[in-house]
């Protein structure tokens, strides 16, 4: 029996109308199966499809399941921020406090904490990046993999590394945002590698300090539009060593969007990945 759940389309890390990467959000989602869950997923055919649940743990205030058009993920990074800006905005009051409280998200790697306001009082919300769940040097092997999926030689790639916080991301650095931007990958030699590319601006070139793309076609996601989890593990990479211990990457340029993430390592060693949050979709979808 199909049922009417309220639904949410939210535009996320936009900096204008539509420049974001959006997630559907569809509320109260407890009756549905994993086959309802990922037949959706498939229609709305976006990087990622959300569906708010019931916690199981007491610290929570809700839990998520996040699914790409070809599987389950256990945590992203822009549905993390879409999915509480939904929640926020059909009413849910986080444990924490009534006002500015953090809310607390679980999904398949635990508990991640959203900031209401990013402390720039720009009022966008951020994520704590969890933990990597492999970090550290890409072997040979790799390597030449990902330099024959991007189409570089492997001395195109300044620097490479795991920064896996769930979805499987390997990271390569190349010398400039210009060299990112003119990335035409051979995504059928991809084979299991979700491949983040990041790249810098010179000084007064961007708003932006450096350019960022990611690939994910073993998901059904050729290029991610703008990828909060690609760059949280980034963040955790090159902030304070490469880059600044805050900084503003731009994502989205190759597929006409304007994606700008808000990067910050704090003195805890914490790093945070903020961004603003629009909803431009809202009713309701039977499933």
């Amino acid at each position: 029996m199909s049922h009417t759940h309220p639904f949410r389309q939210v535009d996320v890390f936009a900096s204008g109308p539509l420049t974001g990467n959006p997630v559907a959000v569809v509320h109260d989602a407890d009756d549905l199966a994993d086959e309802q869950m990922a037949a959706f997923a498939r229609w709305t055919n976006l990087s990622e499809t959300t569906f708010l649940l019931a916690p199981t743990d007491p610290a929570a205030d809700y839990r998520v399941r996040i699914w790409t058009p070809g599987g389950e993920l256990p945590f992203a990074g822009h549905p993390t921020l879409g999915t509480a800006h939904a929640w926020l905005e059909a009413g849910g009051v986080p444990q924490s406090a009534v006002g500015e409280g953090d809310v607390v998200q679980e999904c398949g790697v635990g508990l991640v904490t959203v900031r209401r306001d990013a402390g720039d009082g720009a009022g966008r919300l951020a994520f704590a990046a969890p933990p990597l769940r492999r970090s550290g040097a890409v072997g040979p092997e790799d390597l030449a993999a990902i330099a024959k999926g991007l189409r570089v030689s492997v001395a195109d790639i300044v620097d490479a590394a795991w920064v896996d916080n769930g979805p499987g991301w390997v990271a390569a650095r190349l010398g400039d945002a210009a060299a990112v931007l003119a990335l035409e990958p051979d995504l059928a030699a991809f084979g299991g590698l979700k491949i983040g590319v990041v790249g810098p601006y010179a000084p007064g070139e961007s708003d932006a300090a450096v350019e960022v793309r990611a690939f994910v076609p073993g998901l059904g996601v050729p290029e991610d539009p703008v990828t909060g989890s690609l760059n949280a593990g980034l963040g955790q990479w090159l902030a304070g060593r490469v880059l600044p211990a805050s900084y503003v990457a731009s994502q989205g340029t190759a597929l006409g969007r304007r994606g700008r993430v808000h990067v910050s390592l704090g003195a805890d060693g914490a790093v945070w990945v903020g961004g603003a949050t629009v909803t431009t979709v809202a009713g309701t979808v039977t499933l």
